[in-house]
C-alpha cells in the first residue's frame, strides 16, 4: 500500500516552536498510510527575482519536497497580524520563476497555535488569500484556531486535554480526507 506523504511547513523556525510542537502531535493523529515530513525553511536565503534562473541548492531542495507531496500541511503563529517572513519567503521561492510553482493543485491544510484567545486566525486568513493565488486548494472546514498552554503536547507529541485532541482527531481526518479527494 502506497502511503500519502504531506509536506510540513512550520511557519517558525524557534528552537522550543509550539506550532512544531502542534505539527508533531497533529502527525501522530493522522490516519494509518500517512507520513509527515518537515520542510526545513530556515536556511533559505531571502527571495530574490534576480536568482530565479539559477536557484540555491536550499531554494531547490525546498522546491522537490513540496513537487514530492501529495498534499501540504501549513502550521503557522502569528506574527504582528499576519504570517511570518520566513514563512512567505519560503512560499515565494517555491512559487518562482512564474509559471513553475511547485504549490500548484497541491492541497493544503491551514492550522497554526498561539498563547493568545484568538489562536493564529489572522495568519491563517493571510495564508489563506496567498494559497488562493497559488491555486492549492485548501481545506475551509474545520477551522482551528489553538490557544497554546504549556503542556497541551507532552514530549512525545501527545495532546494532554481530552477535548482539544479529539478537536484535532477530528481535524486530521478532515484533513486526510480532504487531501485524499484531490489526488483523483
Amino acid at each position: 500500500m502506497s502511503s500519502t506523504k504531506i509536506a510540513v511547513v512550520v511557519g517558525s523556525i524557534r528552537k522550543d516552536s509550539i506550532n512544531r510542537k502542534l505539527a508533531l502531535a497533529l502527525a501522530g493523529l493522522a490516519p494509518s498510510g500517512f507520513t509527515f515530513e518537515d520542510v526545513r525553511i530556515d536556511d533559505l536565503p531571502l527571495y530574490n527575482q534576480d536568482h530565479d534562473g539559477t536557484p540555491s541548492e536550499q531554494v531547490k531542495r525546498l522546491k522537490t519536497h513540496i513537487a514530492g507531496a501529495n498534499g501540504v500541511l501549513f502550521v503557522t503563529p502569528e506574527y504582528n497580524r499576519s504570517i511570518p517572513g520566513v514563512l512567505k519567503n519560503a512560499i515565494d521561492h517555491a512559487s518562482r520563476p512564474y509559471g513553475q510553482s511547485a504549490w500548484a493543485g497541491k492541497p493544503a491544510g491551514v492550522i497554526g497555535a498561539s498563547g493568545g484567545a484568538i489562536g493564529s486566525a489572522l495568519a491563517q486568513q493571510h495564508l489563506r488569500n496567498v494559497l488562493a493565488y497559488l491555486d492549492m486548494p485548501t481545506l475551509g472546514q474545520p477551522e482551528a484556531f489553538v490557544q497554546f498552554k504549556e503542556g497541551l503536547v507532552d514530549a512525545h507529541g501527545k495532546v494532554t486535554v481530552e477535548a482539544t485532541q479529539k478537536f484535532l482527531q477530528t481535524w486530521m481526518e478532515k484533513f486526510a480526507a480532504f487531501v485524499k479527494l484531490h489526488q483523483g
